[in-house]
């Protein structure tokens, strides 16, 4: 009889002594039948509660983190926080590459790799919430969200790059410590020039620059009260979180109609490129026109019909439905995020861009790993289709659409004031 698990109370010393006493076939059989009562009628449960505790716990890692990077940025200014990523990247990037060097052999060390990326993932809050607060320090209205565009858009751009070029450097699972290695030199170099940025310009370049931000406890309650920030925040979150989670399964959603591993990459390379393309060109005219509101009316829109589009693409079988698809959905996507970061911030002035911004970010990166786990349990388990996801991603793409157009209507519209340039053009700016 094999050893009992911790989910079988069985009785082992019973079966011994029958053994080893000499008793009769039927004593072994009262206690074989002995031990399998005992087992059925231990009682376990799996408790709804449980979940509970699983939101709270998520709840307060996203909170502690991001609250570390709202108090750097507030006390200690952009330099800190950048100071503070590139110390978490360096580490991590050659803590990953000696746990895939030493022991190559035999596959690494995989705990210390993970270590490097976990020390990677905790400095990325810091460089995420950055761009809205710096553009306030260092730019003007006229300028702000292509600034913000291109800090926050170039972690797709870095992750479309890594995408393209990781194949080329390896061939062989014998050549991803060299890889590593190149990818920690790069990164060294890269932050570097993090020690000469200034945390504040000597003299600002605008009034609302200068003007004093809220503290956090006078911020909050404001925050709070803002119909049109929650209205944001839905959107925000549903269209960051749906993005990460289809860019993250592209391969999954298209392999099941034909496509192959490398169409679909190609097809996540027309939605990066076309984005940051199409970025370059909306966040400049936004800039001069400050025609906020009516863009997000136009651009979320767009993105929940891509969604929808994207349940029929695939069932074509051909490269162009879903490559045009991708290309409208990362244009509109793309535009919308530097857009949405700063109209934000320009209504609910003059509460700090971290604080929004932090939020804001929480909302999309908790989302995004909420979808992804949702659009995977929904997957067809004997054909691999994603259509349930798909579909399950349109309906709630929809409701970000129905925030979208919500945001200063009717008797509203007095809280969708762009609150900094209207005092910048006061003072003559």
């Amino acid at each position: 009889m094999p050893p009992p698990t911790a989910a079988e109370p069985v009785l082992k010393a019973d079966s011994k002594d029958a053994t080893t006493s000499g008793c009769d076939d039927a004593d072994i059989q009262q206690t074989t039948t002995r031990e399998f009562s005992i087992a059925e009628a231990a009682i376990y449960r799996v408790y709804r509660r449980r979940w509970v505790g699983l939101a709270t716990l998520m709840l307060m890692n996203i909170m502690i983190s991001w609250g570390v990077v709202i108090y750097t940025l507030r006390h200690l200014g952009v330099r800190a926080a950048l100071l503070f990523a590139a110390g978490f990247s360096i580490t991590g990037v050659w803590l990953r590459f000696i746990g895939a060097r030493v022991g190559s052999s035999h596959g690494g060390h995989f705990p210390v790799v993970m270590v490097g990326q976990i020390l990677i993932g905790f400095g990325q809050p810091f460089v995420l919430s950055a761009p809205a607060y710096y553009s306030d320090l260092w730019f003007t209205s006229k300028q702000r969200i292509t600034a913000n565009a291109l800090i926050s858009l170039s972690n797709p751009l870095g992750a479309a790059l890594g995408q393209l070029i990781d194949p080329f450097l390896v061939s062989r699972p014998g050549d991803i410590p060299n890889m590593l290695l190149y990818i920690a030199i790069i990164t060294t170099v890269v932050t570097a020039p993090v020690f000469f940025v200034q945390g504040k310009p000597p003299t600002p370049p605008c009034p609302s620059s200068a003007q004093e931000k809220l503290p956090f406890r006078s911020a909050f309650p404001k925050i709070l009260q803002s119909v049109e920030f929650w209205l944001i925040f839905i959107m925000f979150s549903i269209l960051v979180g749906f993005f990460n989670a289809s860019s993250s399964l592209l391969n999954q959603i298209l392999e099941p109609y034909g496509y192959s591993e490398n169409e679909a990459g190609i097809g996540g390379a027309v939605l990066i490129v076309v984005g940051l393309l199409a970025s370059a060109v909306v966040s400049p005219i936004i800039d001069r026109t400050h025609t906020f509101l009516l863009a997000i009316r136009i651009l979320v829109p767009i993105i929940s019909i891509c969604y929808i589009a994207l349940i029929f693409a695939p069932t074509s079988r051909s490269l162009a439905p879903p490559y045009i698809v991708l290309a409208f959905l990362g244009a509109a996507s793309f535009s919308l995020l530097p857009l949405s970061l700063e109209f934000v911030v320009e209504i609910t002035h003059p509460v700090s861009p971290e604080i929004t911004s932090t939020i804001l970010w929480s909302g999309g990166q908790l989302l995004g790993a909420a979808f992804i786990l949702s659009m995977t349990a929904l997957t067809d388990n004997e054909t691999g289709s994603m259509k349930r996801a798909l579909v399950f991603q349109a309906i709630i793409s929809c409701f970000a659409a129905i925030a979208a157009l919500a945001i200063g209507w009717g008797k509203r519209e007095v809280h969708v004031l762009a609150r900094r340039i209207a005092l910048d053009t006061n003072e003559g700016m």
